[in-house]
């Protein structure tokens, strides 16, 4: 049963303004009836000044850390996990609050960057299958050709394309990516 305590441990904001996000486990007992394992908020949290506010909820594959707890506070994370799967949220700053530079080294030392003169500096790409949801707010998608608009509630599908995020909004946005490791020759 919930109670109002388990859910005012995620409702209030951080020191950097961003709420956590609240991540509910599920198993199942000896006696082959499920239950909730855990509520708490996410542990894996990365927030560093300038760039993106990122939740890694769960991990399958390389990218998953050892034992029990597949995302645990402090673990570091490439942009996809080899032979797997990440759910990543994230919560974007408004693009005139970022440190342009340090998120370049932060997509230089994870090998996704675009390095072609892109027209945007959050424009990256990863051999994975995305798929990106925006929960709250809204972010301009970009790819080399086109932009779209997203707002809460919408999908887009990334096959592993050279794409960008751009949020002109002035408020954050916060976005859902299931991000799915491409097997060789596999169709998107």
């Amino acid at each position: 049963m919930e109670t109002t305590a388990d859910t005012d441990n995620v409702q209030h904001a951080q020191a950097d303004g961003y709420r956590p996000v609240r991540r509910i486990i599920t198993d199942t007992n000896s006696d082959g009836k499920s239950y909730f394992l855990s509520d708490q908020p996410a542990p894996n949290r990365t927030a560093r000044p300038g760039l993106p506010v990122a939740h890694v909820l769960w991990a399958t594959g390389e990218a998953r850390a050892p034992g029990a707890e597949p995302a645990p506070a402090g673990h570091a994370f490439e942009f996809h996990s080899r032979g797997g799967s990440l759910l990543r949220i994230v919560d974007f700053p408004p693009d005139e609050t970022y440190d342009e530079s340090q998120l370049k080294q932060f997509l230089d030392a994870n090998g996704v960057r675009d390095r072609s003169n892109p027209r945007h500096f959050w424009f990256h790409k990863t051999e994975s299958l995305d798929y990106a949801f925006v929960l709250e707010g809204e972010i301009w998608a970009l790819l080399d050709e086109g932009e779209k608009l997203m707002r809460a509630g919408d999908v887009l599908i990334q096959r592993a394309t050279n794409h960008s995020w751009a949020n002109r909004s002035g408020k954050p946005c916060r976005m859902a990516f299931v991000l799915l490791d491409l097997a060789e020759g596999e169709p998107l």
